[in-house]
Protein backbone atom coordinates (compact mmCIF):
# COMPACT_ATOMS: atom_id res chain seq x y z
CA UNK A 1 0.00 0.00 0.00
CA UNK A 2 1.05 3.42 -0.39
CA UNK A 3 1.86 6.86 1.44
CA UNK A 4 0.69 10.06 1.76
CA UNK A 5 1.16 12.73 3.23
CA UNK A 6 -1.47 14.89 5.28
CA UNK A 7 -2.04 18.19 6.83
CA UNK A 8 -4.50 17.42 9.57
CA UNK A 9 -5.00 16.70 13.16
CA UNK A 10 -3.16 12.68 14.18
CA UNK A 11 -5.95 12.40 16.78
CA UNK A 12 -8.23 12.41 14.15
CA UNK A 13 -7.31 9.59 11.75
CA UNK A 14 -9.15 6.12 11.77
CA UNK A 15 -5.87 3.75 11.13
CA UNK A 16 -5.00 0.57 13.15
CA UNK A 17 -2.11 2.85 14.57
CA UNK A 18 -1.29 6.35 15.36
CA UNK A 19 2.55 6.72 16.40
CA UNK A 20 3.09 8.79 19.74
CA UNK A 21 6.42 10.19 19.49
CA UNK A 22 6.82 9.42 23.84
CA UNK A 23 8.54 11.08 26.00
CA UNK A 24 11.28 8.42 27.62
CA UNK A 25 9.88 8.29 30.85
CA UNK A 26 6.39 8.27 32.17
CA UNK A 27 5.55 12.46 32.30
CA UNK A 28 3.68 13.66 29.29
CA UNK A 29 5.61 16.35 27.13
CA UNK A 30 4.07 18.99 25.08
CA UNK A 31 2.94 19.25 21.82
CA UNK A 32 1.66 16.34 19.77
CA UNK A 33 2.05 13.54 22.58
CA UNK A 34 -0.18 15.90 25.40
CA UNK A 35 -2.75 16.00 22.42
CA UNK A 36 -3.09 12.54 21.58
CA UNK A 37 -3.43 11.47 25.38
CA UNK A 38 -5.95 14.47 25.99
CA UNK A 39 -7.99 12.37 23.23
CA UNK A 40 -7.99 8.98 23.92
CA UNK A 41 -8.28 9.59 27.85
CA UNK A 42 -6.83 8.35 31.20
CA UNK A 43 -7.00 4.85 30.17
CA UNK A 44 -4.08 5.65 27.58
CA UNK A 45 -1.79 7.04 30.45
CA UNK A 46 -2.36 4.14 32.70
CA UNK A 47 -1.54 1.65 30.07
CA UNK A 48 1.31 3.38 28.98
CA UNK A 49 2.74 3.42 32.85
CA UNK A 50 3.07 -0.34 33.18
CA UNK A 51 5.61 -0.51 30.50
CA UNK A 52 8.15 2.46 32.67
CA UNK A 53 10.90 3.58 30.23
CA UNK A 54 11.09 3.53 26.79
CA UNK A 55 14.56 2.46 25.09
CA UNK A 56 15.58 4.53 21.75
CA UNK A 57 15.43 1.37 19.44
CA UNK A 58 12.02 0.13 21.16
CA UNK A 59 8.22 0.82 20.53
CA UNK A 60 5.60 -0.01 22.59
CA UNK A 61 1.76 -0.64 22.02
CA UNK A 62 -0.93 0.08 23.61
CA UNK A 63 -5.13 0.04 23.07
CA UNK A 64 -6.29 3.37 21.43
CA UNK A 65 -9.38 3.91 24.23
CA UNK A 66 -11.16 7.43 22.75
CA UNK A 67 -9.06 7.88 20.18
CA UNK A 68 -10.39 6.95 15.89
CA UNK A 69 -6.98 4.89 15.90
CA UNK A 70 -7.08 1.17 17.30
CA UNK A 71 -4.11 1.35 18.58
CA UNK A 72 -1.21 3.51 19.44
CA UNK A 73 2.48 2.71 18.89
CA UNK A 74 4.71 4.85 22.02
CA UNK A 75 8.24 5.21 20.60
CA UNK A 76 11.12 7.27 21.79
CA UNK A 77 11.09 10.96 20.96
CA UNK A 78 15.07 12.23 20.54
CA UNK A 79 15.68 15.79 22.05
CA UNK A 80 17.73 17.75 19.30
CA UNK A 81 20.58 18.92 21.31
CA UNK A 82 23.20 20.69 18.37
CA UNK A 83 23.36 17.58 15.76
CA UNK A 84 26.48 16.21 17.33
CA UNK A 85 25.13 13.76 19.85
CA UNK A 86 23.57 11.46 17.54
CA UNK A 87 20.61 12.73 17.14
CA UNK A 88 19.82 11.71 13.50
CA UNK A 89 20.60 8.17 13.98
CA UNK A 90 17.79 8.30 16.97
CA UNK A 91 15.06 9.97 14.84
CA UNK A 92 15.88 7.14 12.68
CA UNK A 93 15.18 4.25 15.33
CA UNK A 94 12.17 5.66 16.19
CA UNK A 95 10.75 4.77 13.22
CA UNK A 96 12.06 1.66 12.05
CA UNK A 97 10.86 0.32 15.87
CA UNK A 98 7.55 1.76 14.72
CA UNK A 99 7.44 0.57 11.62
CA UNK A 100 8.64 -2.33 12.59
CA UNK A 101 6.39 -2.98 15.72
CA UNK A 102 3.56 -2.67 13.12
CA UNK A 103 4.72 -4.91 10.65
CA UNK A 104 4.76 -7.49 13.28
CA UNK A 105 0.91 -7.35 14.35
CA UNK A 106 0.21 -6.92 10.31
CA UNK A 107 -1.29 -3.57 10.36
CA UNK A 108 -2.49 -2.43 7.20
CA UNK A 109 -2.78 1.66 8.10
CA UNK A 110 -0.31 3.68 10.06
CA UNK A 111 -0.14 7.41 10.95
CA UNK A 112 2.98 9.22 11.75
CA UNK A 113 3.59 12.62 13.35
CA UNK A 114 7.01 14.52 12.06
CA UNK A 115 8.80 12.84 15.22
CA UNK A 116 10.62 15.22 17.45
CA UNK A 117 9.95 18.34 15.73
CA UNK A 118 8.05 20.53 17.99
CA UNK A 119 8.97 20.27 21.54
CA UNK A 120 11.76 18.24 20.86
CA UNK A 121 13.52 21.25 18.91
CA UNK A 122 14.75 18.78 15.81
CA UNK A 123 15.19 21.05 12.83
CA UNK A 124 11.89 20.33 10.67
CA UNK A 125 13.41 19.88 7.24
CA UNK A 126 16.38 17.20 8.82
CA UNK A 127 12.99 15.32 10.75
CA UNK A 128 10.83 15.77 7.38
CA UNK A 129 14.02 13.92 5.74
CA UNK A 130 14.32 11.42 8.09
CA UNK A 131 11.45 10.61 8.18
CA UNK A 132 10.32 10.06 4.24
CA UNK A 133 13.40 8.26 3.94
CA UNK A 134 12.74 5.66 6.24
CA UNK A 135 9.23 5.08 5.37
CA UNK A 136 10.42 4.62 1.50
CA UNK A 137 13.01 2.11 2.24
CA UNK A 138 10.20 0.45 4.41
CA UNK A 139 7.52 0.31 1.50
CA UNK A 140 10.24 -0.69 -0.41
CA UNK A 141 9.80 -4.48 1.35
CA UNK A 142 6.23 -3.97 2.78
CA UNK A 143 2.44 -3.39 1.71
CA UNK A 144 1.33 -0.85 4.34
CA UNK A 145 -0.75 2.32 3.89
CA UNK A 146 1.11 5.03 5.78
CA UNK A 147 0.16 8.98 6.42
CA UNK A 148 2.97 11.48 7.91
CA UNK A 149 0.25 13.95 9.38
CA UNK A 150 1.27 17.74 9.76
CA UNK A 151 -0.81 19.90 11.97
CA UNK A 152 0.57 22.93 10.10
CA UNK A 153 2.27 25.11 7.39
CA UNK A 154 4.80 25.46 10.30
CA UNK A 155 5.32 21.70 10.93
CA UNK A 156 6.16 21.51 6.97
CA UNK A 157 9.03 22.45 5.63
CA UNK A 158 10.82 21.20 1.91
CA UNK A 159 13.78 22.13 0.41
CA UNK A 160 13.68 26.20 0.48
CA UNK A 161 16.13 25.91 -2.70
CA UNK A 162 13.98 23.76 -4.49
CA UNK A 163 11.05 25.47 -3.18
CA UNK A 164 12.42 28.75 -4.80
CA UNK A 165 13.44 26.95 -8.08
CA UNK A 166 9.71 25.62 -8.60
CA UNK A 167 8.55 28.77 -8.03
CA UNK A 168 11.03 30.92 -10.01
CA UNK A 169 10.08 28.11 -12.99
CA UNK A 170 6.37 29.15 -12.69
CA UNK A 171 6.46 32.46 -12.65
CA UNK A 172 8.38 31.94 -15.95
CA UNK A 173 6.12 30.13 -17.70
CA UNK A 174 3.33 32.14 -16.53
CA UNK A 175 5.35 35.07 -18.19
CA UNK A 176 5.85 32.87 -21.37
CA UNK A 177 2.51 32.14 -21.71
CA UNK A 178 1.23 35.06 -21.31
CA UNK A 179 3.37 36.61 -24.41
CA UNK A 180 2.48 33.83 -26.36
CA UNK A 181 -1.88 34.37 -26.11
CA UNK A 182 -1.54 38.30 -27.20
CA UNK A 183 1.13 37.06 -29.88
CA UNK A 184 -1.66 34.32 -31.34
CA UNK A 185 -4.03 36.82 -31.09
CA UNK A 186 -2.29 38.91 -33.46
CA UNK A 187 -1.96 36.68 -36.01
CA UNK A 188 -5.97 35.22 -35.89
CA UNK A 189 -8.13 38.06 -36.88
CA UNK A 190 -12.02 38.18 -36.15
CA UNK A 191 -12.83 36.90 -39.89
CA UNK A 192 -10.62 33.87 -40.16
CA UNK A 193 -11.97 32.27 -37.06
CA UNK A 194 -15.84 32.33 -37.96
CA UNK A 195 -14.48 30.94 -41.24
CA UNK A 196 -12.40 27.76 -39.24
CA UNK A 197 -15.83 27.50 -36.99
CA UNK A 198 -17.90 27.09 -40.66
CA UNK A 199 -15.68 24.55 -42.14
CA UNK A 200 -15.84 22.18 -39.17
CA UNK A 201 -19.51 21.88 -39.07
CA UNK A 202 -19.52 21.01 -42.44
CA UNK A 203 -17.64 17.45 -41.77
CA UNK A 204 -19.55 14.21 -41.73
CA UNK A 205 -19.53 11.87 -39.46
CA UNK A 206 -18.49 8.74 -42.14
CA UNK A 207 -15.30 11.40 -42.76
CA UNK A 208 -14.60 10.59 -39.32
CA UNK A 209 -11.48 7.41 -38.59
CA UNK A 210 -13.50 6.08 -35.60
CA UNK A 211 -10.62 3.57 -35.38
CA UNK A 212 -10.51 3.29 -31.71
CA UNK A 213 -6.02 3.77 -30.62
CA UNK A 214 -4.04 1.44 -27.69
CA UNK A 215 -5.76 2.11 -24.73
CA UNK A 216 -4.33 3.12 -21.55
CA UNK A 217 -4.50 0.06 -19.84
CA UNK A 218 -2.35 -1.11 -22.91
CA UNK A 219 0.06 1.52 -23.28
CA UNK A 220 0.77 1.01 -19.83
CA UNK A 221 1.51 -2.65 -19.51
CA UNK A 222 3.23 -2.17 -23.32
CA UNK A 223 5.69 1.07 -21.13
CA UNK A 224 6.44 -1.71 -18.47
CA UNK A 225 6.94 -4.99 -21.09
CA UNK A 226 9.71 -2.17 -22.90
CA UNK A 227 11.43 -1.39 -19.05
CA UNK A 228 13.45 -3.02 -16.57
CA UNK A 229 10.95 -3.07 -14.07
CA UNK A 230 8.51 -5.94 -12.98
CA UNK A 231 4.98 -5.02 -12.02
CA UNK A 232 6.21 -5.06 -8.24
CA UNK A 233 9.08 -2.30 -9.17
CA UNK A 234 5.99 -0.08 -10.84
CA UNK A 235 3.28 -0.52 -8.26
CA UNK A 236 6.01 0.50 -5.40
CA UNK A 237 7.53 3.73 -7.27
CA UNK A 238 4.23 4.86 -8.02
CA UNK A 239 2.88 4.89 -4.71
CA UNK A 240 -0.16 3.22 -5.73
CA UNK A 241 -2.11 0.20 -3.88
CA UNK A 242 -1.37 -3.32 -5.31
CA UNK A 243 -5.33 -3.84 -5.55
CA UNK A 244 -5.56 -0.96 -7.77
CA UNK A 245 -2.76 -1.82 -10.02
CA UNK A 246 -4.40 -5.51 -10.60
CA UNK A 247 -7.54 -3.70 -11.03
CA UNK A 248 -5.78 -1.92 -14.31
CA UNK A 249 -4.06 -4.91 -15.23
CA UNK A 250 -7.25 -7.14 -15.59
CA UNK A 251 -9.34 -4.60 -17.48
CA UNK A 252 -8.00 -3.05 -20.97
CA UNK A 253 -11.15 -1.01 -20.72
CA UNK A 254 -9.53 0.58 -17.34
CA UNK A 255 -10.90 4.76 -17.22
CA UNK A 256 -7.99 5.74 -14.34
CA UNK A 257 -7.44 9.27 -12.65
CA UNK A 258 -5.10 12.01 -13.85
CA UNK A 259 -3.12 11.56 -10.85
CA UNK A 260 -2.72 8.13 -11.39
CA UNK A 261 -1.69 8.33 -14.81
CA UNK A 262 1.11 10.76 -13.86
CA UNK A 263 1.80 8.39 -11.19
CA UNK A 264 3.05 5.38 -13.43
CA UNK A 265 4.40 8.25 -15.94
CA UNK A 266 6.69 9.28 -12.80
CA UNK A 267 7.38 5.50 -11.67
CA UNK A 268 8.30 4.48 -15.23
CA UNK A 269 10.54 7.84 -15.78
CA UNK A 270 9.04 8.64 -19.01
CA UNK A 271 9.70 12.17 -20.82
CA UNK A 272 7.56 14.81 -21.43
CA UNK A 273 6.07 13.64 -24.52
CA UNK A 274 6.07 9.89 -23.37
CA UNK A 275 3.89 11.47 -20.52
CA UNK A 276 1.58 13.37 -22.51
CA UNK A 277 1.01 10.63 -24.66
CA UNK A 278 0.07 8.38 -21.86
CA UNK A 279 -1.94 10.96 -20.57
CA UNK A 280 -3.48 11.38 -24.03
CA UNK A 281 -4.69 7.72 -23.87
CA UNK A 282 -6.46 8.17 -20.54
CA UNK A 283 -8.45 11.12 -22.32
CA UNK A 284 -6.15 13.85 -19.88
CA UNK A 285 -3.49 16.56 -20.86
CA UNK A 286 -0.82 19.01 -19.14
CA UNK A 287 -2.44 22.12 -19.17
CA UNK A 288 -0.50 25.33 -19.10
CA UNK A 289 -2.89 26.83 -17.07
CA UNK A 290 -3.05 24.24 -13.76
CA UNK A 291 -0.08 24.74 -11.15
CA UNK A 292 -0.06 21.01 -10.37
CA UNK A 293 0.71 19.98 -13.74
CA UNK A 294 3.55 22.96 -14.38
CA UNK A 295 5.17 21.18 -10.88
CA UNK A 296 4.78 17.88 -12.52
CA UNK A 297 6.47 19.26 -16.10
CA UNK A 298 9.36 20.78 -13.98
CA UNK A 299 10.38 17.64 -12.39
CA UNK A 300 10.14 15.70 -15.67
CA UNK A 301 11.90 18.29 -17.57
CA UNK A 302 14.50 18.43 -14.87
CA UNK A 303 14.64 14.09 -15.22
CA UNK A 304 13.89 14.12 -11.46
CA UNK A 305 11.95 10.90 -10.59
CA UNK A 306 11.89 10.75 -7.10
CA UNK A 307 8.24 10.76 -6.06
CA UNK A 308 8.71 11.39 -2.31
CA UNK A 309 10.28 14.63 -3.40
CA UNK A 310 7.63 15.55 -5.97
CA UNK A 311 5.16 14.80 -3.68
CA UNK A 312 6.76 17.23 -0.75
CA UNK A 313 6.77 20.33 -3.59
CA UNK A 314 3.46 19.88 -4.16
CA UNK A 315 2.47 20.15 -1.04
CA UNK A 316 4.12 22.70 0.00
CA UNK A 317 2.23 24.17 -2.94
CA UNK A 318 -0.67 22.85 -1.08
CA UNK A 319 -1.63 20.60 -4.24
CA UNK A 320 -2.90 16.90 -4.47
CA UNK A 321 -0.15 15.19 -3.90
CA UNK A 322 0.25 11.60 -6.41
CA UNK A 323 -0.38 8.00 -5.47
CA UNK A 324 -1.49 7.67 -2.16
CA UNK A 325 -4.30 5.64 -3.79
Amino acid sequence: MPFEILRSDITKMKVDAIINPSSIHRNVSDGVEFDIYQAAGPGLQEERNAYGVIKAKEAVLTKGFDLPAKHVIHVASPVYKNGSHHETQALRQAYKASLKLASTHQFESIAFPLIASGANRFPRGEALEVALSEIKLFLEKHEMMIYLVVYDEASYQVSLDRFNEVKNYLSDLDESKTNRVFFKMDLVDAYERPVARRILRTRKLSEIDLTLDETFSSCLFRLIDESDLTDVDVYKKANIDRKLFSKIKSNDDYQPSKLTVIAFSIALELNLDQTKDLLNKAGYSLSPSSKFDKIISYFIEDENYDLYEINQVLFAFEQKTIGGI
